[in-house]
């Protein structure tokens, strides 16, 4: 379960983990993939955390429509991670080509 927070530049998604602590994400970006949305999430450090770590608080989240209308962030299939991480890695290897 997730809650999309918007300002006027991001989009910071929140997490409930097992123990119902509050944990942040910012979309950095949406890759499409088989006529589905991904979108790449990048943790926040929003305590301060001298330990928190960007690079291992990356996330690959399906997006879905509630029933109300609006984007919910889920887990993808392991299929679905696979197929968005390949594609992922495409465009980071034709950006560092240019």
């Amino acid at each position: 379960m997730s809650e999309e927070i918007l300002d006027d530049e991001n989009i910071v998604v929140e997490f409930k983990d097992e123990a119902g602590n509050s944990l942040y994400y910012q979309q950095e970006m949406i890759i499409p993939v088989n006529g589905m949305d991904f979108a790449l999430l990048i943790g926040l450090n929003v305590e301060n955390d001298e330990a928190f770590e960007e690079e291992e608080n990356v996330i690959i989240a399906k997006i879905v429509k509630d029933e109300n209308g609006e984007d919910e962030y889920v887990d993808p299939t392991d299929e679905e991670f696979d197929a968005v991480q390949a594609v992922y890695e495409e465009m980071c290897d034709a950006e560092e080509s240019e």
